[in-house]
């Protein structure tokens, strides 16, 4: 399926960073990561550096699907409520939810931290309510924050006039937060993991897939054979080809990005990620070059060609929301794109094995809005259920939560 249209940025920007291989024989490791994205990459290298011989097929080339379109907001704040999360599972599971994703940008920037060209940085979150009517369940959700020990601050009406210029009836401001440039992320730890030994095959699609107890086989649209002891399903929304059921929804998500602004015309907006309680929800945060990347207006078309007729109209939808928000704003629109991607019904991911697949196959199902963050948390978690331990939120994101 073609995951994006338009021109998006990072592809654009990055290129074609580096030429991995296509897999020209059979070949054998430890764990193989269907998939080459920023998801495939982070498993990939959390496996490689602990030990494990690790294998990455890609079909396209390397971040060429979902990760390019990434808008790469990195938050702890799930598209579901916290509130609504402790009401669901119980607060104690939601909890483990929000801290580990919390945690997950910690991980994040350490892991970063080598590659000075990927843009992390952190940044703040300001969440404002759309609506007068949504003030109530914004109050409730930042006071059940703040009883668990977040470092969040309630901004009322003329607060968030004075500090940020944003007329709406309240806010939360919240970190930890972080921005990165996903698709050059994913090449560098791919890159990183080739040179450490590690084997990443791009351009290599595989065909079929047969697990057993001990192992499992996989059989690519070449007909070269690769033989692991386990295999990892890090193939975005094409990894529910190999369950049963579909387990979320496509959706399509738009963004545009802007020339670079100078600092005086970013403001507050150079360091502080913003987005709003309506659904679908309006979000915009700064890159490292002084650019504001500006997303939204989700919608349930996962045709590739009604998706491509529709970018330069929700472009223009979003620059009106812009407007109303920021009425002064000055800036000049670059690129602008769509790209698909799944939502669960609780808003949390899937990690872990699947009853039709057998204990060999771990599926990585990143979905939602804090795909990144899950896809850190979803590293750990997947290799501790290969080297078999436990993980605190193994249970929560497994199939058979509920």
């Amino acid at each position: 399926m073609d995951l994006k249209s338009g021109y998006p940025y990072w592809a654009v920007k990055n290129g074609l960073m580096h030429a991995f291989p296509r897999l020209a024989s059979d070949h054998a490791c430890d764990v193989a990561v269907v998939g080459g994205g920023i998801t495939g990459a982070l498993i990939a290298d959390e496996l490689h550096r602990h030990g494990h011989d690790v294998a990455v097929l890609e079909q396209r080339d390397v971040g060429w699907g979902s990760t390019s379109a990434s808008t790469a907001l990195l938050q702890y704040e799930i598209d579901a409520h916290l509130v609504d999360l402790a009401k669901q599972y119980g607060l104690d599971q939601a909890l483990l939810a929000y801290r580990g994703c919390a945690q997950a940008i910690s991980e994040l920037g350490d892991l970063a931290k080598p590659f000075r060209d990927v843009e992390f940085a952190r940044q703040d979150s300001l969440y404002y309510a759309s609506s007068r009517w949504q003030k109530r369940s914004v109050r409730d959700e930042f006071e059940l924050r703040q009883a668990n020990g977040f470092d969040v601050e309630w901004l009322d009406s003329p607060d968030l006039m004075e500090r940020f210029a944003i007329d709406a009836p309240a806010a939360i401001l919240t970190r930890p937060a972080a921005r990165v440039d996903p698709y050059r992320l994913a090449y560098r730890l791919l890159m990183r993991l080739e040179a450490g030994g590690g084997r990443v095959f791009d351009r290599t699609r595989v065909a079929d897939l047969q697990a057993t107890s001990r192992g499992a086989r996989l059989l690519t649209s070449d007909g070269l054979t690769i033989r692991a002891k386990h295999v990892v399903m890090a193939a975005g929304y094409a990894s529910q080809h190999w369950l049963p059921k579909r387990v979320a929804k496509n959706r399509s998500s738009y963004a545009f990005i802007t020339d670079p602004m100078s600092a005086q015309a970013l403001g507050f907006l150079a360091d502080t990620m913003v987005w709003e309680s309506a659904r679908p929800y309006l979000y915009l945060r700064s890159t490292g070059d002084g650019r504001l990347l500006v997303g939204g207006d989700d919608d349930g078309m996962d045709i590739p060609a009604r998706r491509d007729a529709r970018v330069e109209k929700k472009q223009a939808a979003l620059q009106k929301k812009l407007a109303r928000l920021f009425p002064h704003l000055d800036y000049t629109p670059a690129f602008a794109w769509a790209g698909t991607f799944a939502e669960t019904d609780d808003g949390l991911p899937y990690f872990g094995t699947h009853p039709s697949q057998g204990p060999r196959v771990l599926f990585a199902m990143a979905y939602g809005g804090n795909g990144i963050s899950y896809s850190m948390i979803g590293a750990g978690l997947l290799r501790a259920a290969i080297e078999r331990r436990k993980h605190p939120l193994a249970a929560l994101f497994s199939f058979e939560r509920g």
